[in-house]
């Protein structure tokens, strides 16, 4: 008996210890668990700004090729051939730029995105080859507006999908 009053503050202190034990295993699970949330959250909220911000872009990159906005760019000193060459490399430029954002955006808003930049190069092509050798940039320009004009809006259609989008992302 007396060898087991010898233990008796060793057992009171292991009683005393094992709930506190359980608690702290308790927390320390919990913590581990809601920071696991807030890291995912946080990967949520970095995603959907990735996307927003790339809806962004595209969005400025469709308002840049908007034919209303093309015939402001360049010297008014150049020569029509000049202009759509310079024209051209820009809009490909830009979208070569930004082609990282087709990871952010669906394969049907990129496409329309990329349709749209073809078609706007091909209406600069289109309106070249239909008008004389001797024509003006100003001529050019008019009747490239024109040319857009009678078409179907496809710029401002697809810049309108992209607001659809992004309303249903946020």
């Amino acid at each position: 008996m007396t060898g087991l009053i010898e233990y008796l503050p060793y057992a009171f202190a292991l009683i005393i210890a094992i709930p506190f034990l359980v608690l702290l295993r308790q927390f320390v699970y919990s913590y581990i668990n809601l920071k696991n949330q807030e890291l995912k959250l946080l990967g949520v909220k970095s995603n959907s700004e990735n996307k927003t911000h790339s809806y962004e872009r595209m969005t400025l990159f469709l308002d840049r090729i908007k034919p209303s906005n093309l015939i402001q760019k360049f010297d008014k000193d150049l020569a029509v051939h000049e202009f759509i060459y310079l024209t051209e490399r820009s809009i490909t430029e830009e979208f070569e730029y930004n082609a990282s954002q087709q990871l952010y955006i669906t394969k049907n808003s990129w496409k329309n995105i990329a349709d749209s930049k073809t078609a706007v190069i091909e209406l600069l092509h289109k309106t070249y080859s239909s008008m004389s050798d001797n024509a003006t940039l100003s001529d050019f320009k008019t009747v490239f507006l024109m040319n857009y004009m009678g078409e179907n809006d496809y710029v401002s259609e697809t810049i309108e999908d992209l607001r659809k989008e992004i309303i249903l992302i946020a």
